[in-house]
C-alpha cells in the first residue's frame, strides 16, 4: 500500500505508490535515439567544434573548456541588494567537457575496466586542480536524449563554482547534523544497515556497494557507496579506484540489460566541499558517493515524468525500491549485445 519514506540525506519525504504499477499506459513513448554521424560529431577526435577549435587526435580521455559555459571565471561583482527579498551574490566558476573515449559508439558498459579506470583517474586530476580554487567541483554525466543530452558521444561535464550549490549545501547540513547527534557518518551507518538487510543491494565488491536507496525517487535510482570512509574522490586509493571501475562497468551493463537498450540517466559524484581552505580529513561527516538517476520506468520507451504532484508537492514513485533492486539484481553481467 502507499506510504511515505524519509530521505535523511536531503531531509525530504517521498511518496511510494506501488499499486500504480497496474495503471495502463497510453501516454508519451520515447522514440529510438538517432545515431550521430561521425562527420557531424564535434566531440570526436580531430573534429572542429562550433568555436573553431580543433580537437586533438586523442586516444583516451580528453578535457577541454565548455564552448558554452554556464559559469565564467571573470565576472563583475553584482550590486548590493537593497531588499532581503531581492538578493544577488557573485557566482564565479568554470565549465569543462570531458570525453571518455574516442569511439562515438562506446559507452561505460562497453568500455574495458582499464578504460573506465582512465576516466576515474581524470576525474580525480580535474577535482584536484579545480578544487584548489573552487568550493564545489561537480562531475556529472547526462546520457541519452531523454535526459537532455545533445550528443551521444561518451562524455561528461565538470562544473566548478565559487559557492556551494543547493544539493551540496543540503547534504552538508544533513550529514553534519547526523554526525553531531550520533558521532558517526550517516552514510557509513546507512551502508552497514543495508548490508545487514540485503533487500536493496544490487552489486557488491571488496571496496564498493551499489544499492537502490530506501528513499529512491527515480524508478531505478542507485547509490554507490564506499565500504571504507572516504570524504572526497581525491582520497581514493589504487584498489578503490580499480574496484570502482569494475563496479561502474557491471552496473551500467545491468542497466542496459534491464530493457535491452542504451540506458539513459543523469549521474554524478558528491563529496566534501573543496577550496583553498579544504584539508584531508576536515569533513568527517561527509561520505563520498555516486548517484545514478535513470528516467525509464516500464520499458525502453516509457519514462517517469517528474511533473504535477512531484513539482508542486513532493517526489512520488510507483515501483518500490525493493522491487527495483530485485529486477536489477536479476539482470546479467554479460551485455545483451554480446549474447
Amino acid at each position: 500500500h502507499q506510504h511515505v519514506r524519509y530521505n535523511p540525506l536531503k531531509d525530504q519525504w517521498v511518496l511510494v505508490s506501488p499499486h500504480r504499477c497496474k495503471r495502463p499506459w497510453s501516454g508519451q513513448t520515447e522514440p529510438e535515439p538517432e545515431e550521430l554521424s561521425d562527420e557531424k560529431n564535434p566531440l570526436k577526435a580531430g573534429a572542429v567544434r562550433a568555436n573553431g577549435q580543433k580537437n586533438p587526435n586523442y586516444t583516451s580521455t580528453y578535457v577541454f573548456p565548455n564552448d558554452f559555459p554556464a559559469l565564467l571565471e571573470r565576472v563583475p561583482e553584482p550590486p548590493p541588494s537593497e531588499h532581503p527579498l531581492f538578493q544577488m551574490s557573485q557566482a564565479k566558476g568554470t565549465c569543462r567537457v570531458m570525453c571518455f573515449h574516442p569511439d562515438s559508439k562506446m559507452t561505460i558498459s562497453l568500455m574495458t575496466v582499464d578504460e573506465i579506470l582512465s576516466v576515474i583517474e581524470e576525474w580525480i586530476r580535474q577535482t584536484q586542480e579545480l578544487g584548489r580554487r573552487y568550493t564545489w567541483v561537480q562531475v556529472f554525466e547526462n546520457k541519452g536524449s531523454v535526459m537532455g543530452c545533445s550528443n551521444p558521444h561518451p562524455h561528461c561535464q565538470i562544473w566548478a563554482s565559487s559557492y556551494l550549490p543547493d544539493e551540496g549545501k543540503i547534504k552538508d547540513r544533513c550529514q553534519k547534523e547526523y554526525f553531531i547527534k550520533n558521532a558517526r557518518p550517516m552514510l557509513m551507518e546507512y551502508l552497514e544497515q543495508e548490508l545487514m538487510r540485503k533487500e536493496r543491494i544490487v552489486l557488491e565488491n571488496q571496496s564498493w556497494v551499489t544499492l537502490v536507496p530506501y528513499w529512491a525517487v527515480w524508478p531505478y535510482e542507485t547509490l554507490l557507496l564506499p565500504k571504507q570512509h572516504v570524504q572526497r574522490i581525491t582520497d581514493l586509493d589504487e584498489v578503490q579506484k580499480q574496484d570502482l571501475a569494475i563496479m561502474m562497468k557491471e552496473l551500467n551493463t545491468k542497466y542496459d540489460n534491464l530493457f535491452q537498450c542504451n540506458f539513459p540517466y543523469s549521474m554524478g559524484w558528491h563529496g566534501a566541499p573543496t577550496g583553498p581552505s579544504a584539508k584531508p580529513g576536515d569533513s568527517p561527516h561527509w561520505v563520498f558517493h555516486g548517484i545514478y538517476l535513470p528516467p525509464l520506468l516500464r520499458s525502453a520507451s516509457v519514462k517517469k515524468f517528474m511533473v504535477g504532484y512531484e513539482l508542486l508537492a513532493q517526489p512520488q514513485r510507483d515501483l518500490t525500491p525493493e522491487q527495483a533492486a530485485e529486477k536489477l539484481r536479476g539482470c546479467s553481467l554479460v551485455h545483451y549485445k554480446y549474447v
